[in-house]
């Protein structure tokens, strides 16, 4: 198993259908706040159905279509990042990102989304990469700001959840901007 340090006893590695108590454990902690704009791990309420929200994940890997990473601090699973829609013939992939409470404001998304970004345009060739955020998240707007994305638009309340209609903001990054981005955090972080 392989991790990737991302600072202050912080790391990334693959989040497996093994995982399912400790995802579901990791849920439970930041259900609430997770849900507030994404249905993410919703549907996982014990660990049958952990291990399956997991396992259709994994089966999206090995079909090459999506990835799942979680962030651990300090031993602790307390998110994550994913791609979806991820299409390497096309070039074009699609990133999203989860985490609890006790974890925010220390960077951790922007970090682990750094790395899955070099990833998918390094080793994958992915071209455009896609975030896709409900308007009133203003948390993950600003890590779509913070990795040098661009405001490509809004979908207009395309997002029906929790009895409201969202406006969906899209943020796209492409491969050269990418780059760009990679080499002023290099700076910035000297």
């Amino acid at each position: 198993m392989y991790a990737i340090p991302l600072g202050d006893d912080a790391e990334l590695r693959p989040l497996e259908p093994w995982h399912a108590e400790e995802f579901l454990a990791h849920l439970e902690r930041g259900r609430e706040f997770i849900g507030q704009f994404i249905a993410f791990g919703s549907k996982a309420v014990d660990v049958p159905s952990a291990r399956e929200a997991l396992q259709r994940y994994a089966d999206m890997r090995a079909a090459d279509t999506a990835s799942l990473h979680g962030i651990w601090l300090d031993g602790k699973l307390v998110g994550g990042v994913l791609t979806l829609n991820f299409d390497a013939e096309s070039g074009n992939a699609e990133v999203g990102c989860w985490l609890e409470p006790a974890a925010t404001g220390r960077g951790l998304i922007t970090r682990a989304m750094r790395v899955l970004i070099d990833w998918a345009v390094e080793e994958r060739g992915i071209h455009r990469i896609e975030w896709v955020a409900a308007a009133g998240n203003t948390p993950s707007l600003n890590v779509a700001r913070r990795l040098g994305m661009t405001r490509d638009g809004v979908r207009r309340e395309a997002h029906p959840y929790g009895g409201v209609r969202h406006d969906l903001e899209v943020w796209s990054i492409l491969a050269p901007e990418s780059r760009e981005a990679r080499a002023r955090a290099a700076q910035n972080d000297h």
